[in-house]
């Protein structure tokens, strides 16, 4: 594989260069300024995920400018960490794993998302969003699943999925709505995304507040 070679998969990207997506690639800001803002509050693996979304924009911002395939790995690979991370600390404070239940868990989640991932690729409008689909399937499993024993917990990782199904319905229209929206709907995608996973971040914040003020 030819780690330097140019990819050209965005409706702004209209030729190369450093500035060829300046939308989708300023809106990367949106991912620093989330982290840096929820980063004093955070404690312990919540400061962890302020860390890696910071590292979505940094890598982001580097596939959007350079638009290479070794920058498409620096953007898709703090993502699947974030997940990876944030599916461990579900398992281990939301659900109370212990730590070895909880690592399983979290490699079990690895296989979901590559099937996942398949199944939704054949389904019509889905297949360029299809390694994201089974995520925010996964969030909404987890809050009906703690809709009961950690009802706010719930409606906040119920509003996670909403916010990130509806950021990976304009990630997928970017293309399609290209011939009526010049600039596409791809930075749409990153504002939404720093919504939604700091989002994620303040219900684990939360919960670790709640559970210290009622001495659990």
């Amino acid at each position: 594989m030819e780690w330097t070679a140019q990819i050209d998969a965005y409706c702004e990207r209209l030729g190369p260069g450093v500035w060829a997506e300046p939308a989708n690639a300023l809106t990367n800001l949106a991912f620093l300024l989330v982290a840096m803002w929820l980063f004093p509050a955070a404690r312990g693996i919540e400061r962890l995920l302020c860390v890696v979304l910071f590292l979505i924009g940094v890598g982001s911002g580097l596939f959007h400018t350079l638009a290479t395939r070794w920058a498409a790995l620096a953007d898709t690979l703090p993502i699947a960490i974030f997940i990876l991370i944030y599916v461990f600390a579900a398992n281990r404070r939301y659900l109370g794993w212990p730590w070895w239940g909880a690592a399983l868990g979290t490699l079990a989640f690895i296989p979901y998302l590559a099937l996942g991932g398949r199944l939704f690729a054949a389904l019509p409008g889905f297949a360029i969003s299809a390694m994201y689909w089974p995520v925010p399937l996964a969030i909404a499993g987890y809050a009906l699943w703690l809709r009961t024993r950690l009802p706010q917990v719930a409606r906040g990782l119920a509003l996670g999925a909403g916010i990130l199904a509806l950021s990976l319905t304009f990630r997928s229209l970017d293309m399609p709505v290209c011939g009526a929206v010049p600039l596409g709907t791809h930075f749409v995608w990153h504002l939404l995304n720093a919504v939604m996973l700091g989002w994620m971040i303040t219900v684990l914040r939360r919960d670790r507040v709640e559970r210290a003020h009622a001495g659990r």
